[in-house]
């Protein structure tokens, strides 16, 4: 019952407030508490917000036919009496606003001493400090010092790309260049990647998906790795034209004979057909990894496939830091990831599944495959390719 009275109270104030001031405000919860009788303060106070001072004082108003404290008359054009309100806490502390700075400037300027240094700057932990500095002040009332100082809660921010590759806008331009000649010579042209590894199994996976009321999926506390399952790599290719994907899902390692592998794949299954009568491929890869410029497993493996097609390969490796600009990351693996966002992946079959069945509005089209190959790692080769 008394859930439905706040409840009740609580509707009808919130459709009242924007219309009302302060004295009006508080004779509502006081005629509200009046109304309810015993235990009347206690509902409204929770329903409303309003402390149980300023509802009791209220009553008291109410009842005595006189509006103000102890009688007294408020001036016309007023809704306060003369001195009435709680004073600020910074005009009973001066020094209050300048030591909670003080403790929220950057470490590099901070007191080396300081524990805050180290630790989280929440609301909870200034408050600590401040006590220990001799201020009467609560959580609460620092976080609303916060506010008016101008403060917030903010993340991180990836900005910073570090330090910038001499001819990047030169490489980007030759990207482009030869990104639009192959397609107007009806050419493919692929973007490839690996996608960040998953563990498989009854594990958290970030992200939100609608679910009955308080049901959601319960998995694994820890993100310990299953012996049996292990983690995926799964390596995707974009055909840039088509918009359409293949991701090779290999248990293995993510070497370079699993990446030109995945790309042979992508070809005998999706490429031949969309395009008969090509003669040459060019890539778009990161310039690291197991596709990176510099491994040689990598060159080796790309010419067995071109001897195995016929085809000429050509290679354009994105400048360092600029992996971001690569396709195949916001036009395929984004879109992957939203897909099975909430979802445990809790076997390969539901992984293939769910990225097989990612789509878009611009008719992205996705194939999948589990590889169960194994790719053993080490393996070295000499500077000739022979």
């Amino acid at each position: 019952m008394s859930n439905q009275l706040e409840k009740h109270i609580s509707e009808k104030y919130n459709l009242l407030k924007p219309f009302l001031d302060e004295q009006s405000k508080r004779l509502f919860a006081g005629a509200e508490a009046i109304s309810l009788g015993v235990g009347g303060i206690s509902i409204v106070s929770r329903a409303t917000g309003i402390s149980r001072d300023t509802i009791s004082k209220a009553c008291k108003e109410l009842e005595s036919g006189t509006i103000g404290a102890s009688g007294t008359s408020i001036p016309d054009g007023k809704i306060r009496a003369p001195g009435g309100g709680r004073k600020k806490s910074v005009d009973k502390d001066p020094t209050l606003k300048s030591d909670l700075e003080s403790l929220i400037e950057p470490t590099s300027r901070g007191d080396p001493e300081s524990p805050l240094r180290w630790t989280s700057k929440s609301v909870r932990n200034l408050a600590e400090e401040l006590k220990k500095m001799g201020h009467k002040v609560t959580h609460a009332r620092v976080a609303d010092l916060l506010h008016i100082l101008g403060y917030s809660l903010q993340a991180n921010r990836k900005t910073i790309e570090g330090a910038s590759y001499p001819d990047r806008d030169k490489q980007f331009n030759h990207i482009n260049e030869n990104c639009k000649k192959f397609q107007e010579e009806h050419q493919p042209v692929i973007s490839v990647d690996t996608k960040k590894k998953e563990l498989v199994g009854n594990f958290k996976n970030e992200g939100r998906e609608l679910r009955p009321k308080k049901d959601p999926i319960n998995v694994n506390v820890y993100d310990f790795k299953d012996k049996e399952l292990g983690k995926v790599n799964p390596y995707g290719v974009y055909d840039i034209a088509n918009n359409e994907g293949w991701v090779n899902v290999g248990i293995d390692h993510d070497t370079a004979s699993f990446a030109v592998e995945s790309i042979r794949r992508w070809w005998n299954m999706m490429g031949c057909e969309s395009y008969p009568e090509a003669k040459k491929l060019m890539i778009t890869a990161d310039c690291g990894g197991s596709n990176g410029y510099r491994v040689r497993l990598w060159k080796m493996e790309l010419q067995k496939l071109a001897d195995e097609t016929g085809m000429e390969i050509s290679v354009c490796h994105f400048p360092p830091g600029t992996s971001k600009w690569n396709k195949i990351e916001h036009r395929l693996f984004s879109h992957i990831t939203l897909n099975w966002r909430g979802k445990p992946l809790t076997s390969y079959e539901v992984i293939v599944n769910l990225i097989a069945a990612t789509t878009t509005s611009k008719g992205l089209k996705v194939k999948c495959m589990l590889d169960k190959t194994e790719y053993p790692k080490g393996i070295k080769m000499t500077k000739r390719l022979s």
